[in-house]
């Protein structure tokens, strides 16, 4: 399935885990991680699914569809 949206939800800890899985979605550029607007998303959905699985918080969170 296509990812739709991808957003982080509160609780951030700065590990930059997402940004070293996959830089072209996530940044982490005031201490807490931020999705990158204007991605196409289902290019990157392997490693959006890998980052959402490897956040220790489990903050990352994304819509198929």
């Amino acid at each position: 399935m296509a990812i739709k949206k991808v957003w982080m939800e509160e609780g951030c800890t700065s590990c930059n885990l997402c940004v070293d899985i996959c830089p072209e979605v996530f940044d982490l550029p005031d201490d807490v991680a931020i999705v990158k607007e204007g991605v196409n998303y289902d290019d990157y959905a392997e490693e959006i699914k890998e980052a959402a699985e490897s956040c220790p918080v489990e903050v990352i969170k994304f819509e198929e569809g």
